[in-house]
């Protein structure tokens, strides 16, 4: 298995460069804990994309190797997945990516229906230009999915629920939130590869901006709590369409 390269070294050296850089424009230091921020980003994408699958062992040295760094960061970064709950840590086995349930799921999603649901309600009092940078979201969403880009849709898609349930400006909903949203990422990113799922998804974000422009609190509370309502059963969709070799 072949992962991208990390362009960085973990070499503990004050003058720590990226690995290619202009000379035009020479970029400044990375600091270490920028170094395992981006190694624990590339370690969780690699989960979300479905390239490490769930049940399998985490290959420590390989990963290593790939991104150009040691084994510190990998293990740096694996401590914090497992704390998010994407990896388990086994005595002799080492990390092992986390497989939910179609239950473990199910019941997931409910609850951050419920969080996004009650955020919906309280976003609608936010200050005008937070909920700009959040239909900005939306905006740069919607051009994404015109190109076909699933990547980075995806990414953003995540921030604009993100951002919405920061709208409430609550901590303990935020946490609580974040800390579901990482678990089911992968599942979630699984549940759009099929082209009308993509398209209906994109289709109620449109009701979810429209809702919140308006600063209508009821039809945004609805409109997310039919979004989320509605990923499990395009999750079983993608899933049955990859068992059958769609």
């Amino acid at each position: 298995m072949v992962f991208p390269a990390v362009a960085f070294t973990d070499t503990p050296s004050a003058d720590l460069q990226p690995a290619v850089a202009s000379p035009l424009s020479p970029a400044p230091a990375i600091s270490r804990p920028r170094l395992h921020d981006e190694v624990t980003a590339r370690l969780r994408d690699l989960i979300v994309e479905n390239q490490l699958r769930p049940g399998e062992r985490v290959p420590e040295m390989e990963l290593a190797a790939s991104l150009g760094v040691s084994r510190t960061p990998i293990r740096e970064a694996l401590k914090v997945l497992a704390a998010e709950g994407l990896v388990e840590m086994q005595p002799l086995r080492g990390a092992i990516v986390r497989a939910f349930s179609a239950k473990d799921a199910q019941d997931m999603l409910r609850v951050i229906a419920l969080l996004e649901e009650f955020a919906a309600r309280e976003a609608c009092s936010a200050p005008q230009e937070r909920i700009n940078a959040v239909l900005d979201l939306h905006d740069q969403m919607r051009e994404h999915f015109r190109r076909r880009e699933r990547q980075p849709y995806f990414a953003l898609n995540q921030r604009f629920h993100e951002a919405v349930v920061a709208l409430a400006a609550n901590e303990t909903l935020s946490t609580t939130h974040a800390t579901l949203a990482q678990r089911m990422r992968r599942i979630r990113y699984v549940g759009n590869s099929v082209p009308d799922n993509w398209g209906a998804a994109m289709a109620e974000h449109e009701a979810m901006a429209q809702a919140l422009a308006a600063r209508d609190a009821e039809a945004l509370a609805r409109a997310m709590r039919e979004h989320l309502m509605n990923t499990w059963p395009r999750i079983e969709q993608a899933a049955q369409r990859a068992a059958e070799g769609y």
